[in-house]
């Protein structure tokens, strides 16, 4: 890549940055072009060029959220830290999460999750199923995760799960309870045992 393409590159990267952080704190309605733009340090002209309209900038900021908290999960999942630890950290990054998306930002974000052959479910069946089995059969190597338990069970009930939290009369109530969904899904309503 010469250095033309990567200053273009920098900043589609820095209009995605800025529009994701005002999204995040005021929601996608309450944004104009000419914020983000200020935020990011280009013109709305230069907004346009790249994005066409709002509503293309909103769909790849979308997609831009879903790759970076994927590629934290994948982070996490690929380092050598104990399954435990994994485990206390996907959940802190989801609480994390929950506490800094405004509630608009979040409700259009699950809108597009319950439309048919959305990003989220592209990336989770190509990407998150192969290494959600990579955790837990880790867990299991651990001594973590009940050995009995098979594989296939675990990613039924995942998917269960997932089918679920896409219905639009659930998505709104879900929020507020993304840590305690989290820690039922890893520790079962027992609880840790530490």
């Amino acid at each position: 890549m010469d250095g033309f393409q990567r200053r273009k590159e920098q900043k589609k990267q820095n209009i995605l940055e800025a529009s994701l952080a005002l999204f995040m704190d005021y929601g996608v309605q309450k944004v104009s072009v000419s914020e983000i733009a200020k935020k990011a340090n280009v013109s709305q002209v230069t907004i346009y060029n790249y994005f066409e309209n709002k509503h293309k900038l909103i769909q790849d900021v979308f997609h831009y959220y879903v790759d970076k908290a994927f590629h934290n999960f994948e982070l996490i999942i690929h380092s050598d830290i104990p399954f435990t630890e994994k485990i206390k950290q996907i959940i802190f990054n989801k609480k994390e999460i929950a506490a800094q998306i405004n509630e608009e930002f979040y409700q259009y974000l699950m809108k597009e999750y319950s439309t048919e052959g959305n990003y989220i479910d592209k990336v989770y069946a190509e990407k998150a199923l192969p290494y959600f089995a990579r955790l837990f059969k880790e867990g299991k190597e651990q001594g973590y995760v009940d050995p009995s338990l098979s594989e296939e069970a675990i990613m039924f009930y995942i998917q269960m799960l997932k089918e679920y939290v896409q219905r639009e009369d659930v998505h709104s109530k879900v929020l507020p309870l993304t840590e305690d969904i989290t820690n039922i899904f890893f520790y079962g309503i027992v609880g840790r045992k530490e």
